[in-house]
């Protein structure tokens, strides 16, 4: 295309061409297969005619002669060369390989990829359409043949059958129709008001194609009834302007071909074309008008759909963000409802400090339980690792149950949401907990003991305070600190209340006398801040592990704005 606007054009639709090629729809949500089928439509439409036709206005003529099976097509193309150029017959289907018959002179406009570049080139009439089968080139060939019969300017491309019982075959006829400046639709007299070829040319006027209708086979008695009726079928769907040549139904020769009688009218018409540049550049531009403005159509279904996409990858996204929020607001409230100081827990506390008997003199003060404890160290240690152990544990249950809670709600939601159940089916290991996670756990909890032990050594900075945690032993203090982290009893009901509450009052008060009322209170928040760090640092690994199966499958973000945008520039 000649001048700045020709080549501002040109560049967009290149442009939307790049964004169109590299939009995904991976997600299996609802439409995702319309959404494929617009995208490769798009891209064969831009590929195989805008882009090329954009690049060289002045190219030859491409014909493309289609319709229902035994229509005639094969037969009416080897009357306009005057040699048999593509194979008919009886069988069906007939028209295997797409044949593309030019002047020699225009050998070089389709040779090489400007036009349907994904089909590879045959050249040849010699060569039959079951040889190409064999060879494996078959659906995905083109075959070109140079005729002296066909005038400069002009090719003839024999299409495969619009109603094909091969699958294949009838979506490369609609990608031949795509590619074409002009629609030769070939139809018969028995066939006209079929609903198939008519969905073809209903999509034609909406894309504003040139189309010229051969009505073939007519009764001669019949032949004026039946082309009346045939204009006023296309005037109603806003055809009106496609030039009608009718064949009527007669004997072909002996070579298989149409008597030139038959195709005179027709054969006229196609060669004026070819000769006026003019009248070329008319048909030309028309399709190539319609087809422009068809595509900010398809370009919407394509950026409608990727915005789909993005919608269901968020929100896949948030239901493993809130279930695992909601595990960290159940752990943070079980280690400050006095959930931990349950069974285990509560029976090796009360080894530890004793009786209660020893409770009930808790307010008389905490000499003798420091007496005991000092003497405990000097003989047997006292018993803080059953205690330790009995907390560690207690901690690693409702971290991993609160962990398999979040995933099994995950897992639960996605069944029920767009693109979610084919996730589940694809990776049935996100059922399970992930290799390792148990020692993890584990390991979590002992080194967050280890840092409460290290927050108490940190804390007996001077002499005194340094004899305090001497006389009750650093592991004593520290596990007293743990248990002070989970001494709240809002969640402890019937007779553990007072238990519970009891064993609060007495941790907090062997601390007191330790470190002091304020140190207590600075030392227990920042031992369960500790905790908490360490839980949400293991949960968004578990969280991780889920989200990277939606990252997997999601399309790049923005793809949809990316299209609205190129195809505006368009």
């Amino acid at each position: 295309m000649v001048g700045d606007e020709g080549k501002e054009l040109l560049s967009a639709v290149e442009g939307l061409r790049s964004q169109v090629h590299d939009a995904t729809f991976p997600l299996d949500i609802p439409g995702v297969d319309k959404a494929q089928m617009s995208r490769s439509a798009l891209l064969k439409q831009l590929d195989d005619y805008v882009i090329p036709r954009l690049n060289a206005l002045d190219a030859p003529l491409l014909t493309v002669v289609g319709g229902s099976t035994g229509a005639g097509k094969s037969t009416l193309v080897n009357s306009l060369v005057g040699s048999v150029v593509s194979q008919g017959g009886v069988l069906r289907p007939t028209t295997r390989v797409p044949v593309l018959v030019h002047h020699p002179h225009d050998q070089s406009w389709f040779g090489g990829s400007r036009v349907l570049p994904n089909l590879a080139r045959i050249t040849g009439a010699d060569e039959t359409e079951h040889a190409a089968g064999e060879t494996g080139v078959g659906q995905g060939a083109l075959r070109l043949i140079a005729s002296r019969a066909l005038p400069a300017g002009l090719a003839l491309l024999d299409a495969p059958d619009i109603d094909s019982v091969v699958h294949a075959n009838r979506d490369l006829a609609g990608q031949l129709f795509l590619a074409a400046d002009l629609w030769l639709f070939v139809t018969t007299a028995a066939r006209y008001a079929d609903a198939v070829p008519w969905d073809f040319l209903r999509r034609a006027s909406e894309h504003g194609t040139s189309v010229a209708i051969v009505l073939d086979r007519v009764p001669p008695e019949s032949m004026d009834e039946i082309r009346t009726h045939l204009v006023s079928m296309l005037r109603d769907q806003g055809l009106a302007s496609a030039p009608i040549f009718t064949v009527a139904e007669t004997t072909v020769t002996a070579d298989g071909l149409l008597s030139e009688r038959e195709i005179a009218r027709l054969r006229s018409w196609l060669s004026a074309l070819a000769r006026d540049a003019k009248a070329r550049s008319i048909v030309v531009r028309r399709t190539l008008d319609g087809a422009l403005r068809s595509i900010p159509d398809s370009a919407l279904v394509l950026s409608a759909a990727s915005d789909e996409q993005e919608a269901a990858t968020a929100a896949l996204h948030r239901e493993v963000e809130t279930a695992y929020v909601d595990a960290m607001q159940t752990v943070q409230h079980a280690m400050t409802d006095g959930t931990l100081l349950r069974g285990e827990v509560l029976a090796r506390w009360q080894e530890f400090v004793g009786t209660g008997q020893f409770l009930r003199q808790v307010e008389a003060g905490i000499s003798r339980l420091r007496d005991r404890l000092a003497a405990a160290i000097r003989g047997n240690s006292p018993p803080t690792a059953e205690l330790g152990e009995a907390l560690q544990s207690g901690v690693a249950e409702l971290l991993t149950a609160q962990s398999r809670a979040a995933s099994a709600t995950v897992l639960r939601r996605w069944r029920q949401m767009s693109g979610g159940p084919a996730l589940v089916a694809a990776h049935p290991e996100l059922a399970d907990p992930a290799p390792g996670s148990t020692g993890r756990v584990e390991r979590l909890v002992r080194d967050w003991q280890g840092e409460v032990l290290d927050l108490v050594r940190a804390e007996a900075g001077d002499r005194r305070t340094t004899a305090r945690v001497f006389s009750f032993g650093v592991n004593g203090a520290g596990v007293i600190l743990m248990l002070l982290v989970f001494s709240q009893t809002g969640g402890i009901t019937g007779g553990e209340v007072g238990i519970a509450g009891g064993s609060a009052v007495l941790a907090q008060r062997i601390l007191e006398a330790i470190f002091g009322d304020q140190a207590v209170r600075t030392l227990a928040a920042r031992s369960r801040h500790r905790l908490m760090e360490r839980a949400q640092q293991m949960y968004a690994v578990e969280q991780a592990r889920l989200t990277a199966v939606v990252s997997a499958v999601q399309a790049v973000p923005g793809q949809g704005e990316r299209i609205k945008a190129a195809a505006a520039a368009v």
